[in-house]
């Protein structure tokens, strides 16, 4: 069971207020909480002006915030911080997954960052350079694409070939632009036979319209659940993603070694609009 936690958490009580909605949801029966992109920030993409602590290093305080409040509702958590690398002084948006322990399991630098009114990502931090790995201890293996990577599909299908069963994408979108990343989560679900799950920022912030629903998707491309409640409980059925890979397209060869030989020959950047 997953727990979609459309929250941010940010001031004096932000901790205070993430553990008590990680025990209520822990109370509910879920194993692990998903909370939207960048759940202890404000939304500082809204401007084009970087800020020095907008970022923290590895292990910074609202990495040290989302462990405890993990720990203490001993629940799994996908939550994530601006992250400096300490060795190129870079800074990326990356996903932070921690155990019910509280110890860091795993991490996700998000590759495809917006530039436009209202999503000065690339303004922020820079795009991570790693594919994405499948994360297990958690039930169902899964992986995590952050919110615009759901929106070029190579991740989602390089995570179903490695064996994810679920993807989990945080996400800060606009509520006008909803069916369109509705539009994006089945066709990813479906051509991938995986279960996704994304959980949005609740509301509008520093001018920007966000907000819109959390969202299921089953294996087979049907939406099972789109809510606005702030918190929202999610069973995945591993027996779902069995099934749609061995109907179609699921049952479909992967062929990466087609796929290879024609990105090789592909130009690795796009034009991009005015900035």
């Amino acid at each position: 069971m997953i727990a979609a936690l459309s929250e941010v958490f940010l001031g004096a009580r932000a901790e205070e207020r993430l553990t008590e909605r990680l025990g209520e949801a822990k109370r509910l029966g879920a194993e692990v909480a998903l909370l939207p992109e960048l759940p202890l920030d404000p939304w500082v993409p809204a401007t084009r002006t970087p800020r020095e602590n907008d970022a923290e290093p590895p292990g910074g305080p609202r990495h040290e915030a989302q462990s405890r409040a993990a720990a203490a509702a001993a629940i799994g958590l996908v939550g994530g911080a601006i992250v400096r690398d300490p060795a190129t002084g870079r800074r990326h948006n990356t996903a932070l997954v921690f155990d019910g322990r509280g110890e860091l399991a795993a991490t996700y630098r998000k590759v495809h960052l917006p530039r436009e009114e209202g999503f000065w990502e690339a303004d922020h931090y820079e795009p991570g350079d790693a594919p994405p790995q499948v994360i297990r201890g958690f039930g169902l293996p899964f992986g995590v694409q952050i919110c615009s990577d759901s929106n070029r599909p190579e991740g989602t299908h390089i995570l179903a070939a490695l064996g994810a069963s679920a993807v989990l994408a945080p996400r800060a979108t606009e509520s006008a632009t909803f069916s369109r990343w509705e539009l994006v989560f089945r066709a990813n679900a479906m051509t991938s036979a995986v279960w996704i799950v994304s959980v949005n920022r609740p509301g509008p912030e520093s001018g920007v319209p966000l907000g819109g629903p959390s969202i299921l998707v089953s294996p087979d491309g049907d939406v099972v659940a789109s809510t606005v409640e702030s918190l929202a409980l999610f069973h995945l059925d591993e027996g779902a993603v069995e099934r749609a890979r061995r109907g179609y397209p699921g049952y479909l060869d992967t062929r990466a070694d087609v796929y290879a030989d024609g990105w090789r020959g592909a130009t690795s950047s796009r034009s991009r609009p005015p900035s």
